[in-house]
């Protein structure tokens, strides 16, 4: 016995015990006692669980409608007789729970009552993992326990693992055991022995990997262990589930895609081999079931995870994404062709194709889109499911010809998909557009074409992407107007905010339209979180400075108002960086009069010291005259280092894409370095920090490059004199450094 607090424990469970029922231990009201206190079962499944739990009968895989009722299967039916658990054990846990999460422990002592509750568990890890109430005890002592006895666990039920996985109590159990496998990984504990243990859960998975891929319980437990084998997050959303508004600001070009970034960041110590043994013996299993499997919901995220993790390794994906889509060898032949063209408009695989299209290597991505999907894109536009894949499609184009290819089916047909409501087809082409620097101005024409009649105004494209859904479903289109107090269209604004990044020579009539926006339109606009972006990206688009300003002296008189509010304080920020000299001072103006309320908010405190508002409060020709020489610096630096004006072709600008930045881009980084240090007069400027950039990750040939951009000698001195010169600082030291004579 070992003494705890008040509590005393056995270190062994007693031998020999009598079996009594289970239930015993469940109330009729389908509560239990733990940790001292009566707590609710919380299954929806409670009775059926009862039934099977108590009475010794088979438990059934969870499996999905489309493979339950497919009769000509191949895979066997899995089921197991649940074994009851003797009271003696069963108390035995009650106790353990009792102490481990009733009582403070030392770590030393926890980890040891850990290991020697587990032991007990051998040659029962099925019926404890799978008890309702014993698996809530279980996961707390593989919390727990050390990686000696977390590993001697698993491999003691690794035969057992898939039964485990695939039972709503022990998949919870199974869950609790990878994570703190990967807890351990990240350690850099003991990696041959968790690998030896990996080893021999992949080993039990392949021999019926099937049934728990379709089953609702098994299916995370499996994704979870992809994971694992690759050294990814077991909780990544970009990995388990994207999330909408993810998924759509990847597309939109507002976020990179996860298989265009190196995985070698932040991720955990892996096991690509095994990942890629586990992955083919899925698929090895999975061929004669590939028809039911394309369209069964918790099959195909277990395809999903499994591609997303193999993102990068082109051969085996030309291996795998072949046998997904049931093809016959490497061909997409025509009766393929049709089958995938009908499969796409269902839920799951629509899912799965978005993300071959994802990963799918260059050549294969040709192939579908030129064997597959031409001639049918505008088809698909118009299915609820078949668009999304119509999205990923378009979002994925590698070059010119792919988006000249979707062009000749979809440029002219933007009212008809609008009308549809299918406006993130849209979306996506104007994006894909700005991305390959190709067919952008057709395609704000097209833009224009779709929300503006032939001989209307300007002033109504703005508005009516802004509310695209209320326009298009308006039946009056002639008599709309501003919808007071509507929510503005998440997908209309992000229409706009990827119009704004293109070309000024394109966007004329955008720019005419957003400036001739009404002052409470204005304020409608800046108040919601996707309005206020909208009028971010115009501020930040290639429109002159006087047209910027015309739109910022709307806002005179609210400038408080919006600073105080989440989305306008980004719109107030975004508003100070492009005005004036006398368009800031009103703007800090207004802010003094709202200060104590504005230091109270989130952006509030960042604001206050950004536009020095306590500085102009005190002195205001000394703030003034800040501004004056932030206003000069600017200058010089855009006569100094200005572009020349060349635009780039679309070839050219196509061709360095993914390039380093220029020095005129980098330009701007500086300069946004210069305001950052503005309001920190007695900080020299660089004093803390090199200056760096975001220069190339790797060579052609994958060895690293040097993470610093190699300017000339002149552009590095004549920025580091202006910056000195803009803050006044005169260290003799750091200009010797660059050779620079400061006055």
């Amino acid at each position: 016995m070992v003494a705890i607090g008040s509590k005393a424990l056995p270190l062994r469970r007693p031998k020999n015990c009598d079996l009594i029922a289970k239930c015993s231990m469940v109330g009729e009201d389908n509560t239990y006692i733990h940790d001292g206190r009566r707590r609710n079962m919380g299954r929806k499944s409670f009775k059926k669980m009862k039934g099977t739990d108590t009475g010794g009968a088979t438990s059934e895989p969870h499996k999905s409608k489309h493979y339950s009722n497919n009769q000509e299967s191949s895979v066997p039916h899995t089921s197991f007789l649940r074994q009851q658990v003797d009271p003696e054990t069963a108390k035995y846990f009650a106790e353990i729970s009792n102490v481990i999460e009733g009582t403070e422990i030392d770590m030393e002592e926890r980890v040891s009552i850990c290991g020697n509750a587990l032991e007990e568990t051998k040659g029962k890890e099925v019926e404890l993992a799978t008890d309702y109430i014993i698996s809530h005890t279980l996961q707390t002592l593989l919390q727990g326990c050390s990686l000696d006895q977390l590993c001697t666990f698993l491999q003691n039920c690794s035969k057992d693992f898939p039964q485990i996985s695939m039972d709503r109590s022990g998949s919870h159990v199974a869950e609790t055991a990878l994570r703190s496998l990967a807890a351990y990984l990240q350690e850099n504990e003991n990696q041959s022995l968790i690998e030896v243990t990996l080893n021999d859960i992949c080993r039990a998975i392949a021999v019926n990997p099937v049934d728990v891929m379709v089953n609702c319980h098994g299916s995370h437990v499996l994704r979870s262990l992809l994971c694992l084998c690759k050294g990814a997050p077991l909780d990544s959303s970009d990995i388990h589930s994207k999330k909408s508004s993810a998924a759509l600001a990847q597309r939109l070009n507002f976020k990179s895609s996860r298989s265009n970034e190196s995985w070698s960041y932040g991720l955990l110590p892996g096991f690509p081999d095994m990942l890629k043994f586990l992955v083919s013996e899925i698929l090895k299993a999975a061929k004669k079931d590939i028809e039911i499997l394309q369209v069964d919901q918790y099959a195909s995220l277990v395809l999903q995870t499994a591609l997303k993790l193999l993102a990068g390794f082109d051969q085996e994906l030309m291996n795998i994404i072949p046998v997904i889509l049931g093809c016959k060898g490497n061909l997409i032949d025509s009766n393929i062709v049709k089958r995938l063209l009908s499969l796409i408009k269902e839920t799951a695989f629509s899912h799965l194709m978005e993300v071959i299209l994802e990963v799918a290597p260059d050549t294969l991505y040709n192939e579908l889109l030129t064997n597959v999907f031409r001639n049918s894109l505008f088809e698909m536009s118009s299915h609820h499911c078949g668009n999304f894949v119509i999205q990923a499609l378009i979002s994925h184009a590698r070059n010119e010809d792919h988006v000249a290819l979707i062009w000749k089916e979809l440029g002219t047909k933007f009212k008809d998909v609008f009308g549809m409501g299918k406006f993130g087809v849209v979306a996506s082409l104007l994006a894909a557009c700005h991305r390959i620097h190709t067919h952008e101005q057709q395609c704000c024409q097209a833009l224009l074409g779709a929300v503006c009649m032939e001989n209307e105004p300007p002033r109504c494209i703005v508005p009516r992407i802004l509310f695209l859904d209320n326009y298009f479903y308006c039946k009056d289109k002639s008599n709309w107007d501003w919808p007071n107090g509507a929510r503005m269209h998440t997908i209309g604004t992000l229409i706009l905010q990827s119009a704004f990044r293109l070309p000024a020579d394109f966007i004329h009539a955008f720019i005419s339209s957003m400036t001739s926006l009404e002052e409470n339109q204005l304020l409608d606009t800046s108040k919601d979180s996707g309005g206020a972006r909208v009028i971010e990206a115009f501020l930040d688009s290639e429109a002159s400075g006087k047209q910027k300003r015309k739109l910022i002296v709307k806002f005179k008189g609210h400038f408080g108002e919006l600073s105080v509010i989440p989305s306008g304080s980004f719109t107030v920020e975004k508003c100070f960086d492009v005005s004036s000299v006398s368009l800031r001072e009103v703007i800090v103006s207004e802010l003094l009069d709202v200060q104590a309320e504005l230091s109270k908010t989130k952006q509030g405190p960042h604001l206050l010291r950004k536009f020095d508002v306590d500085g102009y409060a005190k002195r205001p020709d000394q703030w003034k005259s800040r501004q004056t020489s932030r206003e000069s610096a600017y200058n010089d630096f855009i006569s100094t280092f200005g572009s020349n004006g060349r635009k780039l072709s679309n070839k050219e600008a196509n061709s360095t894409h993914n390039r380093p930045k220029s020095q005129q881009e980098k330009l701007k980084d500086i300069r946004k370095e210069i305001d950052t240090h503005l309001n920190a007069p007695h900080t020299p400027f660089l004093a803390n920090k090199p200056f760096k950039s975001s220069g190339r990750k790797r060579h052609s040939d994958g060895n690293e490059s040097r993470m610093f951009l190699k300017l000339d000698s002149n552009f590095l001195k004549g920025s580091f004199a202006l910056a000195c010169k803009f803050v006044r600082v005169c260290d003799v030291e750091e200009a010797a450094v660059c050779g620079i004579n400061l006055p």
